[in-house]
């Protein structure tokens, strides 16, 4: 089965919780070789009162080498996406919040059912394969060229083939309390979409801004600054000779170059003449 990635390399919390499982299981096979030891770390219901550290210790204690080595590659396969995405520090709290989890929902169901003792890291490491599969895009290992397998898919597998095998051991419903890590994992998300979810964005009212119709330059550039001359009354000579000045400025320069005054002169003198002929 050829891969359309490259399995993630291991990081340092995901080989530590491989070695520390691995440790525990070689120092209670070869060192501490008494019962004493083994029921003062797995879970029991009935005994936890007396041992309530069990629950934490119970998830470090595989039932075997199979067991070891198959929880292994679980957790080789979903710890690091995980770990990248949380952080380290992050991501040995969900794992430890995970098989606590699991083991306060096998201790409810064992205060009703007769389940007996239950320890390993499968409710840690579903809650994992949970948390893979919720914070990446899944990606396809594909099996031929006629399709492929998703991520959670593979998850789902992973789980169908370990109950399974429980349940063919003669496990019984104790085979069912590491699904308590999926439970526990999928409240842990769902509290967390709740609190950082997104608040409705509001539409911006539009800026108003006032219509300012721009003024010509070259028409300001070209128009004199004019001064108001108070009218006052000429003599006529005074004023003929106004008006031909004006009459001859015109002739030169136009009659946009006229002064207020002297468009007053040439109006007023329009107008007497036109009086003197009626």
């Amino acid at each position: 089965m050829a891969a359309t990635r490259r399995a993630p390399q291991l990081t340092p919390w995901v080989i530590r919780l491989i070695v520390i499982n691995g440790v525990v299981l070689l120092l209670l096979a070869t060192v501490f070789t008494a019962p004493r030891f083994v029921e003062s770390l797995i879970l029991d219901p009935t005994q936890f009162g007396k041992r309530p550290w069990a629950i934490l210790t119970a998830m470090f204690v595989p039932a075997n080498l199979l067991a070891l080595a198959f929880y292994s590659a679980m957790l080789a396969f979903f710890g690091p996406t995980v770990e990248r995405r949380m952080g380290s520090k992050r991501f040995l709290l969900y794992y430890a919040y995970c098989g606590i989890g699991a083991a306060l929902i096998g201790l409810g169901f064992g205060s009703i059912l007769n389940l007996g003792a239950f320890h390993g890291p499968a409710g840690a490491i579903y809650g994992l394969g949970l948390a893979y599969v919720l914070t990446r895009a899944p990606i396809e290992l594909h099996t031929g060229a006629e399709g492929g397998l998703s991520a959670r898919s593979l998850f789902v597998a992973f789980v169908a083939l370990d109950l399974g095998l429980g349940l063919w051991a003669g496990e019984g419903l104790v085979r069912l309390v590491p699904l308590g890590g999926i439970l526990s994992g999928y409240l842990y998300f769902r509290a967390q979409s709740l609190t950082t979810r997104e608040q409705p964005i509001r539409p911006v009212p539009p800026i108003r801004r006032p219509v300012v119709t721009p003024m010509r330059a070259q028409e300001a550039a070209l128009e004199p600054k004019q001064t108001v001359v108070p009218h006052t009354e000429l003599p006529p000579e005074a004023t003929n000779a106004e008006v031909d000045r004006v009459l001859d400025k015109i002739a030169q320069f136009g009659i946009e170059s006229l002064s207020l005054h002297e468009r007053r002169v040439l109006s007023e003198a329009s107008e007497r003449k036109r009086r003197e002929q009626t």
